[in-house]
């Protein structure tokens, strides 16, 4: 089994990686000193995903004024009037469903 210690002190290449993945038992259970990486990195955090996989949504984005907002109107009624016709506009081409 490989150790730490044994992976710290050399480079593994990534088709050794790969080795290692394929040859790891998914069922076993961790480790008894098994330490979670959040706690090795120090993010400080007790979230259960990190702040640059999952973050926050932007918050109060302008409203459409004017011409954007009829414009934007216009697309969705011409998209409602595609579909009600029974008509399919996924590959952009407009073609019976």
């Amino acid at each position: 089994m490989v150790t730490h210690d044994d992976l710290v002190e050399d480079e593994l290449t990534d088709d050794e990686l790969a080795a290692l993945a394929l040859a790891a038992d998914p069922d076993a259970p961790p480790a008894e000193g098994a330490v979670p990486v959040w706690d090795l990195l120090g993010s400080g955090s007790e979230a259960l995903l990190p702040g640059w996989y999952m973050p926050t949504p932007m918050t109060g984005a302008p409203l459409l004024q004017g011409w954007r907002r009829r414009v934007a109107l216009l697309i969705v009624v011409s998209f409602l009037a595609i579909v009600s016709y029974g008509l399919c506009s996924t590959y952009g081409q407009v073609v019976p469903a």
